[in-house]
């Protein structure tokens, strides 16, 4: 491997051992239509991954896009518990059929593998890429627009399998306000820019905390650094989500589609498309 290697085997003129793996994308199953797949990353756990894809997913559908959900955070899967889908995926031979949420969105998710949602995932790196890939190749998606993947946190083993195995087309980086999360989104952004998958924008979750008395938007967090991140990389910042308990009890009781806000701009998925 050249010590320049980006990982882009597609476009490059050495020939590495691991070349051609590297360049194979994963094939669709030959019964899905999906149009757009959109991932949703972070640099670190903990800041709002799965919730702004769950957001982000519920206002395509609001949209009237048909709309999937990928999650590819295979030892933390959270999406099926914010959807209230505890059923198990069913299959026939010629794939398995995606879970489909109160609203219409269509998710595939490790905890609808399992013989109990609480049961932990010890598998290794390899077999976690596997899966994923499964998930793309194995599930029978029907007519999606946009698909959203929700990534495992940071720039390891199963990130890497995505971007190279799934036809991304752009990735939105989750951040919160703190400096060293700053930091680590920088890694993110970089990640994929060596991917050569575009960042469509930053979104900073647990942004501000409103006083239910007076309306004041308060810092919990301290002073936001995402302008600074998005002029550094000259990124647009596409939502700052508020800390708000409504948000949290939609989510846990797997009512998040019940949560009726727009935090994105109403043309955004236009643009995407």
């Amino acid at each position: 491997m050249s010590e320049s290697c980006d990982h882009n085997c597609e476009s490059c003129a050495h020939k590495c051992s691991d070349q051609k793996s590297q360049s194979l994308k994963a094939e669709m199953n030959p019964l899905s239509d999906v149009k757009k797949v959109i991932a949703v990353v972070s640099g670190k756990g903990g800041v709002g991954k799965s919730l702004v894809t769950g957001l982000l997913a519920c206002q395509s559908k609001r949209a009237g896009l048909k709309t999937a959900i990928l999650d590819a955070d295979i030892t933390g899967p959270s999406i099926p518990k914010m959807f209230g889908i505890s059923n198990h995926a069913q299959g026939t031979e010629d794939g398995i059929f995606p879970e489909i949420s109160k609203g219409g969105i269509e998710l595939i998710s490790v905890n609808l593998l399992l013989e109990n949602a609480s049961d932990p995932v010890l598998w290794r790196g390899p077999i976690i890429a596997s899966v994923v890939k499964q998930f793309w190749s194995n599930v029978i998606w029907n007519e999606v627009d946009f698909m959203f993947v929700d990534m495992p946190p940071g720039t390891g083993d199963v990130a890497l399998t995505v971007f190279q195995s799934l036809p991304i087309a752009g990735v939105v980086i989750v951040a919160s306000p703190q400096d060293l999360v700053s930091m680590i989104v920088g890694k993110a952004i970089k990640m994929a820019n060596m991917m050569n998958v575009p960042v469509l924008g930053l979104v900073e979750n647990m942004s501000y905390i409103e006083c239910p008395d007076c309306g004041k938007k308060i810092s919990v967090f301290g002073e936001s650094k995402i302008d600074r991140l998005a002029a550094e990389f000259d990124l647009p910042i596409l939502a700052r989500l508020p800390i708000d308990p409504k948000i949290a009890e939609a989510c846990d009781s797997g009512n998040i589609e019940s949560i009726e806000k727009d935090f994105f701009d109403a043309d955004l998925l236009n643009k995407w498309k």
